[in-house]
């Protein structure tokens, strides 16, 4: 279809992602953590930014915007129910509403947990979804403003995608993140194969960014709560999944 992702490296462990269309040259810029290294790539690859998706308003998504749209003048996207703290937005969107890019469909998807508001982006003709902090790499993201059942309905949400999806998840925790999934699946084949393969990857100063849906099916913790072997390892074979998936959220925030 014409599309490729670039994943950028950002501060000292977040991630940006440019998706371009080669028909078009139309480019957009999916969370702005600072505007150097961005600006590196799209130069170096004679990308102009044509659209920011931002998907929540924490500083280290957000705090490089200024500076990218000195250079283009780009429309920018958010969620509707952040207008009030995010930068100035050109399409404010709910969940579930969708927009063209380029001639590709792009889905809006609410995924309050992390923040109240954040959003994620899903196009089917890239086979991706820019998840930031709510799916993430062998983890998801903190409570810091939802309820742990918001999240399990989020992710839920997001399980619901095909396998194959590209999940650009917005940090690089994910040797972190495999430790601790350790903790709750220690036996489970696919995680201890992947918790070796991001060491190998980390060690030489690879990114573990983007992973797929299918792959944190089998192996991310937050999205195995119904999984009998973990139930059982935390006591809880009866409970219902959102109860197993806040205590292994409990559990990771005292790790």
């Amino acid at each position: 279809m014409g599309l490729e992702i670039v994943t950028v490296p950002c501060l000292s462990d977040n991630y940006a992602f440019l998706l371009h269309d080669s028909g078009s040259g139309q480019t957009a810029l999916i969370d702005v953590p600072e505007a150097a290294p961005i600006l590196e790539v799209a130069r170096a690859r004679d990308w102009r930014i044509s659209e920011v998706w931002l998907t929540h308003h924490h500083d280290d998504h957000v705090q490089g915007l200024g500076e990218i749209l000195a250079q283009f003048p780009a429309k920018v996207r958010g969620g509707a129910a952040d207008t009030h703290r995010l930068p100035s937005l050109d399409h404010a969107h709910r969940g579930e509403d969708s927009f063209d890019f380029a001639g590709h469909a792009v889905r809006v998807i609410d995924v309050p947990g992390h923040t109240s508001g954040h959003i994620a982006f899903y196009v089917a003709d890239a086979e991706a979804a820019f998840t930031a902090d709510s799916l993430m790499a062998l983890g998801c993201g903190r409570l810091f403003e939802g309820t742990a059942a918001q999240m399990w309905t989020s992710l839920n949400r997001l399980m619901s995608l095909p396998p194959e999806t590209q999940i650009c998840s917005g940090h690089e925790y994910t040797a972190s993140n495999a430790k601790f999934a350790l903790t709750i699946d220690p036996d489970n084949p696919a995680l201890i194969s992947r918790e070796a393969s991001i060491r190998a990857t980390r060690a030489a100063d690879g990114a573990t960014v983007p992973s797929t849906l299918a792959l944190e099916l089998a192996t991310n913790p937050f999205l195995r709560a119904s999984d009998r072997d973990i139930r059982a390892r935390l006591k809880m074979p009866d409970a219902p999944d959102v109860e197993v998936f806040a205590e292994i959220r409990a559990r990771k925030d005292a790790f």
